[in-house]
């Protein structure tokens, strides 16, 4: 039985899967990279860190609209049978909302460099030039960013630690298979 890149009407394919995982991986790094940059006290080391920092919202952003695209262009698999009312549609939403942070969270962070009056380019590891969003630059806006950055970051680690916990419960308590589906990947015979 061979895996397949698309999903099934039961399980996930390699695509969503691994999208799902390095979307993952990256924002939580990002949370725990953002944490480091602003506690450091070698400018040299905090400005490299930030140039990462943001290379790596650069490609959490691209990756976050190819998963959009990708979930719009595949089946997904209902939830199980077992699924109360409540949850199955409070399950949309929070996708809907982990989608929409991780979009709204790197694009603040490309707006906060763009209005930054320090005008220092953006250099996604260290390939190309990222231009700046055409937005005004001042010190207002600066703020503004900085703190819409900062309330998004918290905002939605903690909507993926919801996540999460609900993906453990659906695991151990009520042993179903939606946390194992998005780990097994469907075969090309579902």
């Amino acid at each position: 039985m061979q895996t397949s890149i698309t999903n099934s009407t039961t399980r996930y394919g390699w695509g969503a899967i691994l999208l799902h995982w390095l979307i993952a991986l990256i924002f939580i790094g990002q949370f725990a990279l953002g944490l480091v940059m602003v506690r450091l006290t070698s400018q040299r080391t905090a400005f490299e860190l930030i140039q990462l920092h943001k290379s790596f919202g650069f490609l959490l952003l691209g990756l976050v609209v190819l998963r959009i695209a990708w979930r719009l262009g595949n089946v997904w698999p209902p939830l199980p049978r077992s699924v109360e009312t409540l949850e199955r549609r409070a399950a949309p939403l929070a996708h809907f909302a982990l989608y929409a942070f991780q979009l709204a969270l790197p694009l603040s962070g490309w707006a906060l460099v763009s209005v930054s009056m320090l005008e220092i380019p953006s250099l996604p590891f260290d390939l190309f030039i990222m231009p700046n969003l055409p937005l005004a630059e001042s010190d207002g806006a600066e703020s503004f960013w900085a703190a819409a950055h900062w309330y998004l970051a918290y905002a939605g680690i903690a909507l993926v630690a919801l996540h999460v916990a609900a993906a453990l419960r659906h695991h151990f308590q009520l042993r179903d298979s939606v946390l194992t589906r998005m780990i097994t990947p469907s075969s090309d015979q579902e």
